[in-house]
């Protein structure tokens, strides 16, 4: 009796230091190091925890941004997502954007663009131009139009702070690479005097590919304000010596540097 006893406590003792060792939790950080704890609690910025190998009696604290996920006792895993990046924070943010380009009316276009939130940092942009809708400075009647197609990408912070967000999702400094494509035609000056009658219609189709550099503004989660320069190449069927196609500068058969550039207004809904 008194051999069976000791055979049962020790096997009791066994049982609590195997389930002590394999009933911790695991904290695995960003850097993949991963930390056996026992979590304590789990906070909107915080998670605690202690280290029975250090401590029983001290609580630990590690931000959740620095925390891929948690694989508890019981095999659940939880994942968590940074404060700039966790769609949760933009809920009350609008996700699409209206802009025109309003200064385009004076060289005989008119562009207008269309604006979709991804997630945080990243946005799909289409800009479609109407060519012959405003003030036809050299009279050439240049009828067409010209599409381009970007994704935008929202400069993040150089280094992350506890609860940072975006002030918007749609706002900030940025980058945009996209491509263009413009078809229109257009009466070409025979002897290269404009407003000549000597005239001959032609068309005209180009390719471009450029990088945008940018800025937007989102005020009252409404009206918009952007600001963009762009730079790249364009190609196409163009031997004049200064192509303007609207949809982008430049881009000539010697030299095929293309540019492109805007103030744009518009709304977020």
């Amino acid at each position: 009796m008194k051999f069976s006893g000791s055979c049962l406590l020790a096997t009791l003792t066994i049982f609590l230091v195997c389930t002590t060792g394999f009933s911790q939790d695991k904290l695995i950080k960003t850097s993949n190091d991963t930390i056996n704890c026992v979590i304590k609690e789990i906070g909107d910025l915080e998670i605690k925890y202690s280290n029975p190998d250090v401590s029983e009696t001290i609580l630990f604290g590690i931000d959740k941004s620095d925390v891929a996920k948690v694989i508890l006792a019981n095999g659940k895993v939880l994942t968590f997502t940074k404060s700039i990046s966790n769609p949760a924070n933009y809920a009350d943010n609008h996700k699409n954007i209206i802009k025109v380009n309003f200064l385009s009316p004076l060289f005989n276009s008119l562009k207008m663009s269309y604006e979709r939130s991804i997630r945080p940092g990243r946005s799909f942009e289409t800009t479609l131009g109407i060519i012959g809708v405003g003030n036809d400075i050299y009279e050439a009647d240049e009828k067409g139009a010209f599409i381009k197609i970007g994704l935008k990408y929202i400069k993040s912070p150089d280094y992350y702070l506890r609860g940072q967000r975006y002030a918007h999702i749609l706002k900030g400094t940025y980058i945009r690479p996209e491509i263009a494509f413009s078809y229109y035609s257009y009466n070409y000056h025979v002897d290269d005097m404009f407003y000549s009658s000597d005239k001959e219609r032609k068309t005209n189709a180009m390719f471009g590919i450029l990088l945008n550099f940018g800025k937007q503004w989102v005020i009252d989660n409404g009206f918009i304000v952007d600001t963009f320069v762009g730079v790249g190449y364009g190609f196409g069927n163009n031997n004049d010596d200064f192509g303007s196609h609207k949809a982008f500068i430049g881009g000539i058969d010697t030299f095929p540097l293309a540019i492109s550039g805007g103030i744009r207004i518009g709304w977020c809904f």
